[in-house]
């Protein structure tokens, strides 16, 4: 698939003070691309459209490129000790993701040209907790990956994460644009996973993301480039012939995934939802496939009363068995890290 090339793009006034802000403002001025300096408290406005689809689809073609203020990180279990971010957002459309209310009306994807900041802050933390080994995520709020040929703040990150004793960075994507990853000196300190599902939710629920053989190939690449690799299977779809068709996604892993390493591991998460979540999804999505009715599922109660409606104990149980015995059969040495 193509790479992502923003249809306008916005600078935040300080972005421009810094050399990744001077760089990207460069890199839309040679692509032709509308660019619009943002004024006092950054309001964007409405540049995206009338009806709630056309909206979240512009938004989603377009690049903000912001300043991180809030350095403050937070924690990230069970995928890390904390979490940071290089970006927020991503040109993917997964229906499913929880970013579709986390980021609310602002699904648009920004980038941080203060990258330097930022990794002094996770170096400060990392140095607060020597001599104890202190992991960062750092794909919560985006796919750093997908806009990473613009920014290039992925490879920085990894060649910074390569030079910490004590730090370890963990980051996913669904995207495959990783040549330029592929020689730098990450010292085996970035642990690099790829979010998979089975072709029919790729196709369903995917958009405008790349197709499995594509991600498996990226895989490959990494892993014989030295990087740790994992893989995250999620959200795990409870359907008709959901056991044959993931028995088939981890055939197809198991068959082309080359080399296969020793410290494989796997994240396992089945999808969930909460009511904020479902009314984002339909108003978006009005013909989603996604089955969101709450009369089907248990209750999950997160912070604050938050309700995440997820599947019955039963099918649950069920589900965690068929893909837990899947990792075992074809991937025998590799850890299943959690699954939720």
């Amino acid at each position: 698939m193509n790479l992502f090339m923003p249809k306008q793009a916005f600078f935040e006034k300080d972005t421009l003070a810094y050399p990744l802000g001077q760089k990207l403002h460069q890199t839309m001025t040679a692509n032709n691309i509308p660019i619009k300096i943002l004024g006092p408290g950054n309001r964007i406005g409405n540049y995206f459209g009338n009806t709630s689809f056309e909206k979240y689809i512009e938004a989603k073609k377009s690049l903000v490129v912001g300043v991180r203020k809030n350095l403050k990180l937070t924690t990230c279990k069970p995928s890390a000790d904390w979490e940071f971010p290089l970006a927020s957002s991503c040109p993917g459309g997964c229906q499913y993701c929880y970013l579709q209310t986390h980021l609310g009306k602002r699904p648009f994807v920004k980038v941080y040209v203060n990258i330097d900041e930022i990794l002094n802050k996770i170096k400060t933390i990392a140095d607060e907790n020597v001599p104890q080994i202190t992991s960062f995520e750092a794909a919560s709020t985006s796919d750093p990956l997908a806009s990473e040929h613009l920014t290039g703040s992925l490879a920085q990150t990894i060649t910074f994460f390569g030079t910490l004793t004590h730090g370890r960075m963990r980051v996913v994507s669904k995207f495959n644009n990783i040549d330029s990853l592929l020689n730098l000196p990450h010292n085996q300190h970035t642990r690099f996973r790829f979010s998979l599902n089975t072709p029919k939710i790729i196709k369903e629920l995917e958009y405008n993301t790349p197709q499995l053989p594509a991600r498996i190939k990226a895989a490959s690449q990494m892993a014989q480039a030295g990087y740790p690799l994992g893989f995250i299977i999620a959200p795990l779809f409870i359907y008709s012939d959901y056991q044959t068709d993931y028995r088939q996604l981890f055939e197809t892993l198991a068959q082309t995934l080359e080399p296969i390493p020793a410290d494989l591991t796997f994240e396992l998460i089945t999808h969930r939802f909460t009511k904020a979540a479902k009314n984002v999804i339909l108003e978006r999505f009005p013909d989603t496939p996604l089955e969101l009715d709450e009369t089907k599922r248990g209750r999950k109660y997160g912070k604050y009363g938050l309700v995440k409606y997820i599947y019955p104990k039963e099918e649950y149980q069920e589900l965690r068995e068929t893909i837990s015995s899947l990792v075992s059969t074809f991937f025998p040495q590799a850890t299943i890290s959690y699954f939720t």
